[in-house]
């Protein structure tokens, strides 16, 4: 984690940098998968969000993630369920700075493999759970969105390798880049 207080001109410009990393991580990379329900795609905004709240602590990364994500899901025709993703953001967030504090804030590579882990398969569970609610949205019987909801995963199923992969790579290239950036500015 960054270490500056979570209010400081530094977090706040750091939160908004991560925001718009989450929103262009989606925006520009982006690739629909057909499914049951909802309109799912492989993305990088979920990896990202792990990575701001890696950095930035709980309430400024869920705050990035919330906003990146759920911001994308109101401006490019999601806004009926982005509540939906808002509240799985603040979820994955909340466990990921849980499974953190448990560790005792230590990013060994094999800490931050192991939340980059528990964190892909969280999101599987969130996103499953989230199509179920979206078809029951629609008026679909509450077995059928089950069934339909399970055969929509593969993208979350992605995503979800994407980020386990995703997240120890970026995040120690990512502390390595913010070190040298402090050590410019000491």
């Amino acid at each position: 984690m960054l270490h500056y207080n979570k209010n400081s001109l530094q977090a706040i410009i750091m939160t908004g940098l991560f925001t718009a990393l989450i929103y262009l991580g989606i925006f520009i990379f982006r690739i629909p998968i057909p499914a049951l329900v909802g309109r799912p795609f492989i993305h990088f905004g979920n990896t990202l969000a792990i990575l701001a709240v890696l950095f930035l602590g709980l309430r400024n990364g869920a705050l990035a993630g919330i906003i990146g994500l759920g911001g994308f899901d109101i401006l490019n025709g999601y806004a009926l369920t982005s509540w939906l993703t808002m509240l799985e953001i603040a979820i994955v967030a909340i466990v990921v700075s849980s499974i953190m504090k448990l560790m005792r804030y230590n990013d060994s590579k094999r800490n931050i493999t192991i939340i980059a882990v528990a964190a892909g398969a969280l999101k599987i569970i969130t996103s499953y759970c989230t199509s179920i609610a979206e078809a029951l949205m629609v008026g679909t019987s509450f077995k059928a969105a089950i069934v339909a909801s399970f055969f929509s995963l593969p993208a979350t199923v992605i995503n979800s390798i994407s980020t386990a992969i995703c997240v120890p790579l970026l995040y120690f290239l990512l502390k390595r880049i913010f070190k040298t950036i402090g050590r410019r500015h000491s």
